[in-house]
């Protein structure tokens, strides 16, 4: 199981991990330097990019300007469906590495499955071999189901750190989740609130307003009442103070789990190519 350290989460390979990170998907090179300085001054220490998203110089530049330590910083990246496979992956990994202006990286994820393509193994292969030469402290994968983790981990020896998955109050992954906390694999959430979908549900704003707090604070303290770490993302300083505030935020155990139907709103992990 997960297990809370004061204010971070611990992973199965005994790093500490925060409990709530900021996203950065389809924010452009040029606003996301000021956004992460924002991020970090609000209290976010937990940066999430990817390759795809195109902001990881605007990112780096972010970083190699702020007052705080490389060692209180966690940098997440990904690698693409074109970079699967041995040479582009490590290729994919040290572009990274380049943009972001970092030594190293806090975690690597294999952004997306792509079983049909046959290279989930190799590249898992390849982030394996980087991280034992610390170019990479942790590694995991996002969008995979239970059948591709066991074949990864009955491949390589090797558990993923992190899976991050689609996961909010209409689509709440239970069986996923279960299986993850089985085998320490911490669950992260991507469009943890729904794309914003969710802040105008009449059920979550009555529920919300049970406990005087706002939607999104609801939700996000309802995923880390889970051992979830949510990734909300958002361009609004005030959206995101409020988000990030959420881990100080003391609720009841919220229960929301009438609402899940399986609503998706990105794309399926099995049709995407």
């Amino acid at each position: 199981m997960i297990k809370r350290m004061f204010n971070s989460l611990i992973l199965n390979d005994s790093r500490k991990i925060p409990p709530i990170g900021y996203g950065v998907f389809k924010i452009p090179n040029s606003d996301v330097k000021s956004l992460i300085n924002d991020a970090l001054g609000i209290g976010y220490r937990l940066i999430d990019t990817a390759s795809i998203y195109g902001n990881e110089v605007g990112v780096g530049e972010a970083l190699s300007e702020t007052q705080f330590s490389r060692e209180q910083l966690f940098i997440t990246t990904k690698v693409w469906n074109n970079d699967q496979g041995w040479e582009l992956t490590e290729k994919s990994c040290l572009a990274s590495l380049s943009k972001l202006g970092l030594e190293y990286l806090d975690l690597v994820l294999i952004h997306w499955p792509v079983p049909s393509r046959g290279l989930f193994i190799d590249t898992w292969k390849c982030l394996i071999k980087l991280q034992s030469l610390g170019l990479i402290k942790s590694i995991g994968v996002s969008n995979f189901s239970q059948d591709l983790i066991e074949q990864l981990a009955n491949e390589t020896g090797v558990i993923p750190t992190v899976n991050q998955i689609e996961l909010h109050p209409l689509l709440q992954q239970y069986d996923l989740v279960d299986f993850h906390n089985k085998y320490g694999i911490c669950t992260q959430a991507w469009s943890p609130l729904g794309r914003g979908q969710l802040l105008i549900d009449d059920r979550i704003v009555d529920e919300a307003n049970l406990y005087n707090v706002s939607p999104s604070k609801l939700i996000l303290c309802w995923h880390m009442q889970r051992g979830i770490i949510p990734l909300p993302k958002s361009i609004h300083k005030s959206r995101m103070i409020d988000n990030f505030s959420s881990i100080l935020t003391d609720l009841p155990i919220v229960d929301l789990s009438s609402l899940d139907n399986g609503t998706r709103f990105g794309p399926d992990p099995l049709d995407m190519q």
